[in-house]
């Protein structure tokens, strides 16, 4: 009887706690949709207790009338909202998939960059965890996928072969074997080296965020070594950011030999099987400790950060320009170290504007590496006139004789060349010499780019191919040439020149996959190649111990663009290309063509005179309101016609003075004013640093509604892009 009452009383207590549950439990769930909408959207929740999902989870939902969508939570509420609402279909997860630290930073870039929330979760998660289907897709939960994810890594291959991706268990069969050393990373620093660190440390006393500004060969990398050895033996997570895919390979195998299994990396090259496995790695009890990653490793799930690296700072590959959002991962980076607590450091030879005037104000710590590691001196560059030269009728195509000797001189004692040319494809025109006809894109404002080994011309906006002409269309003439160079025609005539050299060509036509441009780069590596031509990509931070010379084929093209920073980036592509030559027991030596040998960049460039640049571009930037001085917004309108573009840019900008006055620039029309049969006009708002971009967000988005609403301009788009 006794057990009976007590078996009553306990159901009573049950039955209790389960009322007050389910009377306190929420109803609805706020959540964020993979689409390029404003805010987010609310559903019931499941009746069934055991179904509801928490914050961050994914959950299916209907959105439409046969569309479902993979959804992540981001409130739980009790709040009925003043319409109907659908239910959720499905509970994807059973722990979250996007910790609260995660949506904390996509609500900050989608409020910063001014931009939808849906947007930035398209950006932060691998496709495959985020299906849609026309019915609830059946996804597994993550502990199922995170076995499959285990099978598949078992089939990698033996303990000596490095893994290919980012398999956790390939990982951790290297770790055994390359903890223990072949070449040795990050045994010691030299006295100059330590001295540097030693005064990161400290700087990191009173600043969270350290520019350290080495040159070239400077030894920066080993650096990064013992601070990621500091930070995981306090027990904290390490992200090193990289700017270029190509970069990951050759410092991912320097990497790995020092930290083996605890290393993982993270970019879109990757097949997103392999991306899926490193973020539920991530989310697991047993993450790595370092991850090494370009733009899109932010928005990993990161539990303990407590050092943030990025490493060439300056580069413009942070910056991420189509589709939405258009983030900058340099200045995103430093908000995740901010909210997660972590030190931030700053590498580069050639620091941004923004980052150099933040050290110098104080706001950054700043250490700086004068000297290049083992006392190697820094490049010698030859300026080479190639206008004189062409008037003199001394040039062979795109290359000087200055240029020709010292090729033939590095081959003859079995040294590498780097040629840098920041154009792709085989000519960037093509003309009739006898109407001057020059083909165009059907759907852009551009001229069409030959490619002679796809046997195309290519629109480098669009991507739309179109057939080489044998006959112009205009006059019917058959002299058709090829105007300018690309990095393909300088291999084919470089080649023709000296049919003996091994050239290797690496721009995005020929690194289309992980495995092409790792096979670039381990030939070029072991010695099989003797020439190396690329776009900037071969400028980026690639160390090879057998490169005596390097080319810079036009700077002109550089100094050129219509750009307030070109200038800057011109003086950073060819100080970092120059870096390249002489890194182990030469001087190295650069040959710059250009046709303004008198430019003062130029002169700055020859004598490594950065604070020479930033001094002169500080003040003219500061002279007529350019960053670092102020924030620049770009506003972007579109519309299929043109008359409407142009009408919608006027009555726009006429909106925006009487909220931002002269802070307003333009309207006017880009220098491509049409891509994909969309008319294109631009406006920039210049905003003060003080001013909340908050509340900026606000007013923007406020009049965009209202203008937006007039039936003329309901099609058009409006776009911006923050801190260009």
């Amino acid at each position: 009887m006794h057990i009976l009452t007590f078996f009553v009383h306990l159901w009573g207590i049950i039955c209790l706690e389960f009322c007050t549950f389910a009377l306190t439990m929420p109803r609805y769930a706020d959540v964020i949709l993979p689409l390029p909408l404003q805010g987010t959207f609310t559903y019931m929740l499941p009746p069934d207790c055991a179904a509801v999902p928490q914050v961050g989870c994914r959950v299916t939902v209907p959105f439409g009338s046969k569309k479902f969508y993979t959804a992540i939570v981001a409130r739980l509420h009790d709040e009925e909202p003043p319409y109907p609402t659908k239910p959720i279909s499905e509970v994807l997860d059973a722990n979250p998939s996007v910790l609260p630290s995660q949506l904390g930073l996509w609500e900050w870039i989608a409020d910063y960059y001014l931009c939808p929330l849906g947007d930035v979760f398209k950006a932060a998660i691998p496709t495959a965890l985020k299906p849609k289907k026309k019915s609830p897709p059946p996804t597994p939960p993550l502990g199922e996928r995170n076995v499959a994810a285990k099978k598949e890594c078992s089939r990698v291959g033996s303990l000596n072969t490095p893994p290919k991706g980012n398999c956790p268990l390939a990982a951790e069969q290297l770790g055994s074997e390359s903890d223990g050393g072949q070449k040795q990373e990050g045994a010691s620093l030299s006295p100059i080296q330590q001295q540097a660190m030693n005064s990161i440390l400290e700087e990191w006393k009173t600043h969270n965020v350290c520019l350290l500004h080495g040159v070239t060969s400077s030894g920066k990398t080993e650096i990064y070594i013992h601070l990621m050895k500091k930070a995981i033996e306090e027990g904290k997570q390490v992200l090193f950011m990289l700017p270029e895919i190509v970069l990951t390979t050759q410092l991912t195998e320097r990497l790995r030999r020092v930290f083996g299994s605890r290393l993982g990396v993270y970019h879109s090259r990757y097949p997103d099987r392999e991306r899926v496995e490193l973020y539920q790695k991530m989310l697991s009890d047993a993450p790595y400790d370092i991850v090494v990653g370009v733009r899109s490793s932010i928005f990993l799930p990161f539990r303990d950060l407590g050092l943030l690296i990025i490493d060439e700072e300056h580069e413009t590959s942070f910056k991420q320009q189509d589709p939405a959002p258009r983030y900058h991962a340099r200045n995103v980076a430093l908000v995740l170290a901010k909210q997660a607590g972590a030190k931030a450091l700053l590498g580069s030879a050639t620091p941004s504007l923004e980052s150099y005037h933040n050290a110098l104000i104080g706001k950054y710590g700043l250490v700086t590496l004068k000297t290049r590691y083992a006392g190697l001196s820094l490049p010698n560059i030859e300026i080479v006139d190639v206008q004189e030269m062409r008037r003199k009728k001394m040039m062979k195509g795109v290359f000087s004789p200055q240029l020709l000797a010292h090729i033939r001189e590095a081959l003859a004692q079995q040294k590498q060349v780097i040629l840098f040319q920041n154009r792709r494809g085989y000519a960037p025109v093509l003309e009739c010499r006898e109407c001057g006809w020059t083909p165009r894109c059907e759907t852009c404002d551009v001229s069409l780019t030959v490619h002679r080994g796809y046997r195309q011309m290519v629109c480098h906006y669009c991507g739309k191919t179109y057939n080489i002409p044998s006959a112009c269309p205009n006059c019917e003439g058959t002299n058709l040439s090829s105007r300018g160079y690309g990095t393909e025609r300088i291999e084919e005539q470089l080649q023709a020149i000296l049919p003996e050299a091994r050239i290797a060509r690496m721009d995005l036509d020929t690194t289309r996959s992980r495995q092409n441009y790792e096979q670039i780069l381990h030939d070029f590596e072991q010695g099989n190649t003797d020439i190396l031509i690329g776009t900037q990509m071969v400028t980026k931070g690639l160390d090879f111990d057998r490169v005596s010379l390097v080319g810079i084929l036009s700077a002109d093209t550089m100094l050129s663009q219509p750009d307030f920073r070109s200038y800057e980036r011109a003086f950073q592509l060819m100080e970092q290309v120059a870096g390249r030559a002489g890194r182990k027991d030469a001087v190295g030596h650069v040959v710059l063509q250009t046709r303004d040998a008198g430019n003062t960049i130029v002169r700055q460039v020859v004598t490594h005179d950065y604070e020479g640049m930033y001094a002169e571009q500080a003040q003219e930037r500061e002279l007529f309101r350019y960053p670092p001085f102020c924030r620049v917004v770009f506003i972007y309108l579109k519309h299929r016609k043109e008359d409407v573009v142009e009408s919608l840019a006027s009555d726009f900008s006429a909106l925006l003075r009487q909220v931002f006055g002269e802070r307003v620039l333009g309207p006017d029309t880009p220098p491509v004013g049409r891509v994909q049969l969309m008319h294109i006009r631009k406006l920039i708002l210049k905003m003060e640093l003080s001013a909340p971009m908050s509340a900026v967000r606000e007013r923007l988005t406020a009049l965009q509604k209202q203008i937006l609403q007039m039936p003329t301009y309901r099609s058009a788009q409006v776009y911006y892009d923050v801190d260009y």
